[in-house]
């Protein structure tokens, strides 16, 4: 096993351990809710958003207990997003990670809930983490906050995504639908762990550049496994960008120029990295990893 197929699984293990006790049991009433919440939390997500977290904080020598219930809120933010994102009246998909959409499982009306209670409990996690001091609290609060929403967050950019279906878009409009809608969740993740991490202010700058680089990477590759890999693959609906008149960078630039492209954001992340004086191997190899995955 490779250090970093080690290190993922370790952190799937860790969050969806901390998500246990953070997130009600699905007999506890509202049973449905709880239930619906725990079918989209626990469908087997791949945890990257906690890993790019905890692998920062690891890099400035953070106890690892001091990272995790953060992640565990990172996580539930990007699981409301997902069981949103999938509602019939955005992206109306039917299958994520493998597995019915929240909404066909459970009917729209208590997905829409479960997205909502996964936003608000997410916070709370962060805001009763005694482990943290309260201004550190805050601090994670508003990056967070900032993040998931508008005018340059993740609902932000998926406004704009939508209101970009069917339009032809330059390829600085469809940087700034990626940094927004995918980019600002995995930004945060990093530099929340930077911060629990306190890391000094010019590090915290090199992080922000790494994980800005990292977002537009992962939507990148993303874009190209769409049109790449089958559904089974994937755990979605494949071939939904282009279905839906979705603005990428294949169809803008087409698959040889925009994976030319995923190597180029790949090399800016890394290399924005190189003045931190901590050993910043784990950072790059999730750089790579983003960049060639299958899935």
């Amino acid at each position: 096993m490779s250090e970093l197929t080690e290190f993922l699984d370790t952190v799937r293990r860790k969050t969806d351990a901390t998500l246990e006790q953070m997130v009600p049991r699905s007999d506890v009433e509202p049973a449905r809710l709880h239930e619906a919440m725990r079918w989209s939390l626990f469908a087997g997500g791949k945890r990257i958003r906690p890993a790019i977290l905890i692998a920062v904080g690891r890099t400035f020598g953070a106890d690892g207990a001091r990272l995790m219930r953060t992640s565990g809120a990172i996580e539930m933010i990007h699981t409301y997003s997902l069981i949103h994102d999938d509602l019939p009246s955005m992206d109306d998909d039917d299958m994520r990670r493998g597995k019915l959409t929240c909404h066909k499982q459970f009917g729209e009306a208590t997905a829409i809930l479960a997205g909502d209670v996964l936003q608000t409990l997410a916070f709370k996690t962060i805001a009763d983490d005694e482990g943290l001091s309260c201004e550190m609290r805050i601090k994670l609060i508003s990056l967070i906050a900032d993040a998931a929403g508008t005018p340059a967050g993740m609902v932000a950019g998926q406004q704009l995504d939508l209101d970009a279906e069917g339009k032809t878009l330059g390829i600085d409009e469809i940087e700034t639908i990626h940094r927004g809608k995918t980019g600002a969740i995995i930004s945060a993740s990093a530099l929340a762990g930077a911060i629990i991490g306190e890391a000094s202010a010019e590090e915290q700058n090199c992080i922000e550049q790494y994980a800005s680089n990292l977002g537009l990477l992962f939507q990148t590759t993303d874009d190209l496994l769409d049109v790449t890999e089958q559904s089974e693959t994937l755990g979605k609906t494949a071939g939904k960008d282009i279905s839906s008149g979705k603005a990428t960078y294949p169809s803008h630039l087409g698959m040889d120029r925009a994976l030319a492209l995923a190597d180029q954001i790949r090399s800016q992340a890394v290399s924005a990295l190189l003045p931190i004086n901590y050993d910043t191997t784990l950072l790059q190899m999730l750089a790579d990893m983003i960049l060639n995955r299958k899935r």
